[in-house]
C-alpha cells in the first residue's frame, strides 16, 4: 500500500512537472515562445529601461494552417529576426501581418526585422502619428481608425481601438477560434502595479478595459504586456487596480 502510494505521488509529480515545462516550446537567451492554445503563442522578449530595469515584453502569434500573424514585435530587430525564422522552420508559415497595438519601443522595437521580411504592418492610426512625432526610425505601414478586421487563413482577428488607457493609442486583438484576448500595456498582469503611466489617461483605463470585457465576453485567455497570461481575471483585477487610483 506505501509503495503504490508512493508510486502515485511521484506519477503525480512527474506529470505536474512536465505540464508546466511543456508549454514553454522554444527558449534562447533574447527570446522565449510559449504555447497557448493549440493554434496561438505568447512571444516574450527583454527591454533594459532605466526605471525599471530589465522587462520581460509578451507578444502573440496566431497560426491558422499556413499563415500566421504576429502581435507586437520583440524589442530588437535581431530579437524579431529570431522569432521571423523560428516561425517559419518549425511552422512553415506564411506571416500575412504584424500588429502594433501601441507606439512603445516594447510594441515596436523590432518592426524593421518585418518590413525587411517583406511582412506588412498595421496599426491604430494614432500609433502611426505617435511614431512619425517621436522621430521613430520605423513606423507602421498601414492604420486603421476604430476596428480592423484581419483573415489568417479562413479565420478572422478582430484588432479594435476600445479606448484610452495605458496610452491614448492602445488596440487590443481577438482571436474568436482560440478565445484569446491580446490585451497588451492596456491589460496588467495578476499583482502588477501601475507601470509606466505617464503618457496614461488613468481616469478612462477601468472603463476602457470594461468595454473590452463587454465585447468578448466569451473570452478564456488574456495576454497582458507584461507579465503572465490569465483569464479574465486579469481584466478584472486591471479594472479595479486603475478604479483605486482615481479615487
Amino acid at each position: 500500500m506505501k509503495y503504490k502510494l508512493f508510486f502515485i505521488v511521484i506519477l503525480f509529480a512527474l506529470i505536474s512537472c512536465t505540464d508546466k515545462t511543456s508549454k514553454e516550446i522554444y527558449t534562447s537567451d533574447s527570446l522565449v515562445i510559449t504555447k497557448l492554445t493549440e493554434n496561438t503563442f505568447v512571444h516574450t522578449s527583454y527591454l533594459q529601461t532605466q526605471s525599471f530595469g530589465k522587462v520581460a515584453s509578451n507578444g502573440l502569434v496566431y497560426k491558422n494552417g499556413s499563415e500566421a500573424m504576429v502581435f507586437d514585435t520583440p524589442t530588437t530587430d535581431l530579437v524579431s529576426k529570431e522569432l521571423i525564422s523560428w516561425l517559419k522552420d518549425n511552422f512553415n508559415v506564411t506571416i500575412k501581418a504584424v500588429m502594433i497595438t501601441h507606439s512603445h519601443v516594447d510594441c515596436l522595437g523590432g518592426l524593421n526585422a518585418f518590413h525587411n521580411a517583406g511582412i506588412p504592418s498595421f496599426a491604430n492610426q494614432l500609433t502611426i502619428k505617435f511614431a512619425q512625432e517621436t522621430d521613430s526610425t520605423v513606423v507602421p505601414q498601414n492604420s486603421f481608425q476604430n476596428e480592423l478586421i484581419t483573415k489568417i487563413g479562413n479565420e478572422s482577428v478582430v484588432n479594435v481601438f476600445m479606448g484610452e488607457g495605458h496610452t491614448k493609442d492602445n488596440i487590443v486583438s481577438y482571436v474568436p477560434t482560440e478565445k484569446v484576448l491580446f490585451g497588451g500595456c492596456l491589460v496588467k498582469a495578476l499583482n502588477a502595479g501601475k507601470g509606466y503611466i505617464e503618457e496614461a489617461n488613468v481616469t478612462e483605463w477601468p472603463n476602457t478595459v470594461q468595454q473590452v470585457k463587454n465585447r468578448f465576453p466569451e473570452l478564456k485567455h488574456v495576454v497582458p504586456g507584461h507579465g503572465n497570461p490569465g483569464n479574465v481575471d486579469l481584466l478584472d483585477y486591471t479594472i479595479d487596480l486603475f478604479k483605486k487610483a482615481g479615487k
